[in-house]
């Protein structure tokens, strides 16, 4: 039975330190893409007509 805890435990720590250098990662990645999106030129978004010409003949 210690054997078992041992082994949880350790794959519980091993997971917890895991998700803390994700988390610091991701907090890392939002302020490089900031830095890109100022930079970045926008494009124009055009309408698309979704109703073809043979729906509306037939209504």
């Amino acid at each position: 039975m210690i054997t078992f805890f041992t082994i949880l435990f350790v794959l519980i720590g091993i997971n917890a330190l895991m998700m803390i250098f994700s988390l610091s990662s991701v907090g890392q990645k939002t302020k490089r893409s900031e830095g890109n999106a100022k930079n970045s030129v926008t494009s124009k978004i055009y309408p698309i007509d979704s109703a073809s010409s043979k729906y509306k003949k037939a209504v």
